[in-house]
């Protein structure tokens, strides 16, 4: 037998700012940059009842982590459950178990801010968010630990929503967040934008775009989720998570593929290859910059390993007990 801890969301929550976030991502990042092991997820999907089990993992060798996700979501109950192991990378032991639903739009957002960290211009002072829901505010507080903003505007569809993030990340942040009527507005003259929506069709107009502009969408896990319009990839410098999800289930690329103006020779690299130092990023500041965030094992891995050192450091958690395969083989 071997002892792992069982940590709920409430084990967890205090534990960690935003900026810790970052900075763990961002070394997972690197570690994936030198060839550190990662899969896109694997998605089964039931119809009735209708749900849908995803899983993704990861190996972080350095961090001397291995874990992922595994999530449920629908089957008649609207809603989803995030399930979080983690594994010792030497010796393959079980470590923690965790709730990851807490931790999930801080780790989105943190590994939305080291993408904008990797590829936005370093003197980005406007920002600009579609969508105003969790994920939104996740990767709102994370970004911000990355450039020095003066100003942010919101856009979501439903008025009181953009209302209520504004007020809310206006109290957050040392600058004023407002809520505006329209993407158009949202986006014109931002230096940064992110698009955190479910969406299927895009989001933004090409033609609100500055030169220059860095776009973190991170809405595109699947063929049918598409934020970006198919021109905007295209005269990109486009960066996903994975290169292999790029053409699995990033929408926005697959849509540009499907139109004739990408193929997969137009990834430039992984998010891990530029952070490592690999593969050059923006190499200039008139560049349109994009960073696919669709959701991998690698920042779970990094987020998860990080509360796990946290919890144990200040008592928190629950012992539980693994029998090794080998009890049951023989036993």
């Amino acid at each position: 037998m071997t002892e792992a801890l069982f940590l709920t969301s409430s084990d967890v929550a205090d534990l960690a700012e935003p900026t810790d976030y970052v900075d763990a991502i961002r070394d997972a990042y690197r570690q994936r940059g030198f060839g550190a092991p990662a899969q896109p997820r694997t998605k089964l999907i039931n119809r009735e009842p209708p749900g849908m089990l995803t899983s993704y993992a990861a190996v972080l060798p350095e961090t001397g982590a291995m874990g992922g996700y595994m999530y449920a979501a629908g089957f008649g109950a609207s809603d989803a459950w995030f399930m979080t192991p983690v594994f010792d990378a030497e010796s393959g032991k079980p470590l923690a178990l965790l709730d990851g639903a807490v931790m999930n739009p801080f780790k989105t957002g943190a590994t939305g801010a080291v993408g904008v960290d990797a590829l936005a211009r370093s003197d980005a002072t406007e920002l600009a968010i579609v969508g105003s829901g969790s994920q939104a505010r996740g990767q709102f507080k994370t970004t911000t630990t990355v450039r020095d903003f003066e100003t942010a505007r919101v856009y979501s569809p439903t008025a009181a929503h953009r209302d209520a993030f504004a007020t809310e990340m206006s109290e957050y942040a040392n600058f004023t967040v407002n809520a505006v009527s329209s993407t158009r507005e949202a986006v014109s003259g931002a230096d940064v934008v992110i698009t955190a929506t479910t969406a299927a069709e895009p989001v933004i107009d090409d033609t609100n775009l500055e030169d220059g502009v860095h776009i973190t969408a991170m809405g595109q896990y699947h063929p049918n989720k598409n934020e970006l319009p198919p021109r905007t990839i295209e005269r990109s410098l486009y960066v996903p998570d994975l290169r292999d999800r790029a053409t699995q289930d990033a929408g926005s690329f697959l849509a540009a593929m499907d139109e004739g103006l990408v193929t997969e020779a137009d990834i430039n690299a992984e998010l891990g290859e530029i952070i490592a130092g690999e593969t050059p990023g923006r190499t200039s500041n008139n560049q349109i910059t994009v960073f696919d965030s669709g959701g991998t094992g690698i920042e779970t891995t990094a987020a998860a390993y990080m509360l796990y050192e946290r919890a144990q450091a200040a008592g928190r958690g629950s012992e539980i007990n693994f029998a090794p395969a080998s009890d049951a083989l023989t036993g």
